[in-house]
């Protein structure tokens, strides 16, 4: 099968098209034949080596990475697509279904595929219905991780006065459709360019950051959540309301009722997908190249089932 590998950190042209053995399920796992999947800040930050945070959290990266070179070659933490077979054991899925589904789990990862097998039990569910596998895609890591902080870490409940920090972003445009499914009221903090598409979303307020600065405003927000870790507590001090919490990424624990949860509620209409550019997996280092730049809003898609 055909895969986009890193043998080694490094630019985008470090990533290239090969041939590699199909896998086999095993026993309690499903093969997934991948449609779809996503090229993510994370992916772009482990390709090159970037590992944001202190001495002992970049060390702690690098050991889960490989010191000598990436452990897992082949990228890509979230994949949509068809399951073609299943192991001897598997009760859940059955060759046919369509999915939706994590790789994260173990730091396996290896969505940049044409095919993947993951545990019955993972990060894996039926797709929503009425959505297409590129808008469903991105939702086991993005929306999984909104979801995580802001009803579980965040406490968010309705009526809260929400700022989200890097609301145009896959992780933000999220973060502001769930916000306003919890009821509350939610500002988003993004560039001028954004503006439009954050009001599109739900958010009842935007601030332009070229312009203004969000810790300095005289709104008093109940939750902050700053999607891009560019902030700290003390410096939003002067915009929290009495008990207010302050939240900043730090990798949420994901479960299988999250996704579900998920589903749910995209079957509703409540939630939907910002794609902002989609590439084949020939064009996957075009695509990493436009990741790193740091403007993306939304999701990139990278279409495995096309060729360009």
């Amino acid at each position: 099968m055909r895969a986009a590998i890193y043998e080694e950190y490094g630019p985008p042209e470090v990533v290239q098209i090969r041939d590699i053995p199909k896998p086999t399920p095993k026993n309690n796992e499903i093969l997934i034949k991948i449609n779809t999947t996503t090229l993510h800040r994370g992916d772009t930050r482990m390709r090159a080596l970037l590992i944001p945070g202190s001495f002992i959290e970049k060390f702690m990266g690098r050991l889960y990475l490989g010191f000598n070179g990436p452990k897992s070659k082949v990228l890509g933490m979230e994949v949509a697509g068809e399951v073609e077979s299943v192991g001897d054991n598997v009760s859940s899925f059955r060759p046919g279904d369509q999915v939706f589904a994590s790789t994260m789990e173990g730091l396996k990862f290896g969505g940049h595929a044409e095919y993947i097998c993951l545990p019955e039990d993972g990060l894996v569910a039926l797709k929503p219905t009425n959505m297409s596998f590129e808008e469903a895609v991105a939702v086991p890591t993005s929306a999984i991780a909104a979801l995580i902080y802001l009803r579980d870490t965040g406490k968010i409940r309705s009526g809260d006065r929400v700022l989200i920090v890097g609301a145009s972003g896959a992780l933000g445009t999220y973060g502001v459709q769930i916000a306003k499914y919890f009821g509350a009221m939610v500002t988003g903090v993004c560039s001028t360019a954004n503006l439009k598409l954050v009001r599109s979303i739900g958010a009842d307020h935007v601030i332009d950051y070229t312009k203004e600065d969000f810790t300095k405003g005289n709104e008093k927000y109940d939750l902050i959540f700053d999607t891009l870790s560019i902030s700290s507590k003390s410096e939003c001090k002067g915009v929290l309301a009495s008990g207010g919490r302050y939240i900043r990424t730090s990798g949420p624990n994901p479960k299988r009722d999250d996704l579900l949860f998920l589903k749910e509620i995209m079957e509703a209409g409540k939630l939907k997908t910002v794609i902002d550019r989609r590439y084949t997996l020939d064009q996957i280092v075009e695509a990493h190249r436009y990741v790193d730049k740091g403007h993306k809003k939304g999701n990139v898609i990278i279409n495995v089932t096309e060729t360009g």
